[in-house]
């Protein structure tokens, strides 16, 4: 008797069954890395750039999907103490499709790293707050612009990586005057300071 499918998860399974071995092994591994906490997140564009250098053109929500779902189950595996064989048994009831070859490299991976996940899962729950990964900044000159009257005025503009607490990596972005950055700055050093007195 199958499992209840969620809708899609056929479409996910078949975008999973289309990438090689490696790729989907090392697609794997970096989810398992990221739930062990050895990375702070898992970057969906670079994963979906991997894809594509492997000739399997995905779109990036495509990518996400995949990488969710992989993630969810590890989560699910991991939060309900599922041997691999168990864990096998799951994902080949929530689709018929799943390929023979990934199935066996989910069972050996989670052999291996599933029950230093569920140890370093059991952790997280007791700290859900996602992680700053990345700050980039550049400053700019605004010399045209139909709704602005204050042109030829410097501004920083903010580009911020964060992986949220699935381990999901966003990009937010945002821009500040040079005061309003200098300020941002300055809030951060006391932030710093304090936290080396912890």
């Amino acid at each position: 008797m199958r499992g209840v499918v969620a809708p899609g998860v056929d479409k996910i399974v078949e975008n999973i069954g289309r990438l090689p071995p490696d790729i989907f092994a090392e697609t794997c591994q970096q989810i398992l890395n990221q739930l062990q906490g050895q990375t702070q997140g898992v970057d969906v564009a670079e994963i979906s750039d991997r894809f594509q250098k492997a000739g399997v053109i995905l779109d990036l929500e495509d990518a996400e999907d995949i990488i969710k779902l992989l993630s969810f189950n590890f989560r699910l595996a991991a939060k309900n103490n599922l041997t691999a064989e168990q864990l096998v048994t799951k994902l080949d009831q929530s689709s018929s499709g799943w390929p023979k070859c990934a199935l066996q490299t989910v069972r050996n991976m989670w052999s291996e790293q599933g029950a230093v996940i569920r140890t370093h899962q059991e952790a997280q729950v007791m700290m859900s707050v996602g992680q700053l990964v990345d700050v980039k900044w550049k400053l700019g000159m605004a010399v045209s612009s139909d709704n602005c009257r204050s042109l030829n005025s410097p501004y920083v503009s903010l580009l911020l990586k964060v992986a949220d607490t699935s381990g999901q990596i966003t990009h937010k972005s945002f821009e500040m005057t040079v005061p309003q950055f200098q300020n941002f700055f300055r809030q951060f050093k006391e932030i710093a300071t304090v936290l080396e007195t912890v």
